[in-house]
């Protein structure tokens, strides 16, 4: 791997199947001291539930210790420059988490750190929720080449991760947005390639019907992501026909799971009573960040080499 994950294409093919046959392994071990000379910082820019508390839990289950860092106690490229608190940092830990508004600062903290950075979230991508939703995917189809995932609604930085990371392992991939809404253009550009590569199917369309006819997995996220409060009523408006509801999942082939990240506005991206349907799979994704992250702090800080044990 590389030192750092800032993106999911900082992995290929082989080393996300690697982290997944990783992450099985780890789940079923529980906990060890592999890491008990270890220490993640958790640097956040902004309020978390499932990204903090999975990296705590999965540092302490692997026997390491963690030191979070608010947005006040750091003040990244206001009360320090983003350089200085890198530089800072290397001497003090062995990997660092950052969740962060803008990209650009995970790209400055990874030129300047000397251990591992991870993107804990930012702007444009969150590979770390993408990897834990592969191997969600893995556990309930036991396989990933030639499924078929339907993103419905914003083309945040889920949806980038998520078509990256789809790509990358064979997956067909379908995205339907309202116009304007759609995953970043040049991330899509790089995930066709990828596409090429594997023989599969990546598709953007305005039709949620479309993009969700067939497929494996049905996929969805909140309207309107942290920082983008100011635009709740005109996303609300535009967004209004890609609920992901009993209508539109029925289309999906038959046994087709439904996904999202967490946290849910019940009611509008998902209709009420989904996240507790039987096609729900929502809450072993929140777990399997966990599971992932251990696999991946454990790669990052040490080396973990696992047969990948049936997985193909």
């Amino acid at each position: 791997m590389r030192k750092d994950l800032l993106s999911v294409s900082d992995l290929n093919s082989e080393e996300i199947r690697s982290l997944i046959a990783d992450a099985i392994d780890l789940k079923a071990q529980g906990w060890l001291s592999s890491l008990s000379q270890k220490v993640l910082a958790i640097m956040f820019e902004k309020p978390s539930l499932r990204t903090r508390v999975s990296f705590e839990v999965a540092m302490r289950q692997l026997g390491g210790q963690t030191v979070y860092l608010s947005p006040t106690e750091v003040g990244l490229g206001q009360r320090e420059s983003v350089p200085d608190v890198a530089r800072v940092l290397s001497r003090y830990v062995d990997v660092i988490a950052t969740r962060a508004f803008s990209h650009r600062t995970l790209e400055v903290l990874s030129a300047y750190s000397g251990v591992p950075v991870i993107n804990a979230l930012s702007d444009e991508e969150h590979p770390c929720q993408a990897l834990a939703d592969l191997l969600t995917i893995y556990e309930k189809k036991r396989e990933l080449r030639g499924l078929t995932l339907a993103y419905i609604g914003d083309g945040n930085n889920v949806a980038n991760s998520l078509m990256l990371a789809a790509s990358l392992v064979g997956m067909n991939f379908r995205i339907a947005s309202p116009a304007g809404y759609s995953v970043n253009e040049d991330l899509f550009n790089q995930s066709q390639d990828y596409a090429a590569i594997h023989g599969t199917e990546l598709v953007y369309t305005e039709d949620t019907g479309l993009a969700v006819s067939g497929a494996d997995i049905v996929y969805t996220d909140v309207w309107t992501s942290m920082g983008q409060e100011a635009e709740v009523e005109e996303r609300r408006r535009v967004f209004a026909g890609y609920q992901v509801n009993s209508r539109l999942l029925s289309l999906a082939r038959e046994g087709a799971i439904f996904m999202h990240p967490l946290p849910a506005h019940h009611g509008e991206e998902v209709a009420d009573g989904i996240l507790d349907s039987p096609a729900s799979v929502v809450f072993d994704q929140a777990e399997n960040r966990m599971h992932l992250q251990k696999a991946l702090l454990k790669q990052m800080l040490g080396g973990l080499e696992i047969p990948l044990a049936g997985y193909r």
